[in-house]
């Protein structure tokens, strides 16, 4: 059985990233394994970082990004309410992270997730119970 995993905006971003092919490759093969074992989870606050980000930074079209928005949230999705900002406040405090970095390790603990993938956060770094896994490492520079 598969271990639950959330996944962080930049792992979705490296899915479209033509200029980084190794890290692109890495994102998708992820995504697709998740997707076919169901153990993956985002959250609406990654869905809309990752949409922006395509979009604006990365010039993928709106629409092509519209549906994979769709796609992806059909991993599982955590809809952020306020017990979670509260919760990611309390994170914050607790461990010295950033708030938007907090965020998602709370909605990652509401999926019932034991792995975040990020590049943004420490590898191998255990914070209430979910092992942070940077699924670049070693691949250019992560």
């Amino acid at each position: 059985m598969s271990v639950r995993s959330f996944f962080d905006t930049n792992v979705l971003i490296y899915t479209d990233d033509h200029d980084a092919p190794e890290k692109q490759a890495g994102a998708l093969e992820l995504l697709e394994r998740a997707r076919l074992d169901g153990s993956g989870a985002v959250s609406t606050q990654v869905l809309q970082e990752y949409f922006v980000v395509a979009t604006r930074k990365l010039g993928v079209p709106a629409g092509v990004t519209r549906r994979k928005v769709e796609l992806i949230s059909r991993l599982g999705l955590v809809i952020l309410g306020l017990n979670d900002i509260l919760s990611a406040i309390d994170l914050h405090r607790l461990h010295g992270i950033g708030f938007w970095d907090a965020l998602i390790i709370q909605a990652a603990r509401q999926a019932d997730c034991r792995v975040l993938y990020s590049e943004d956060l420490q590898h191998a770094r255990r914070i209430e119970g979910l092992q942070i896994i940077n699924p670049f490492e070693g691949i250019g520079a992560a």
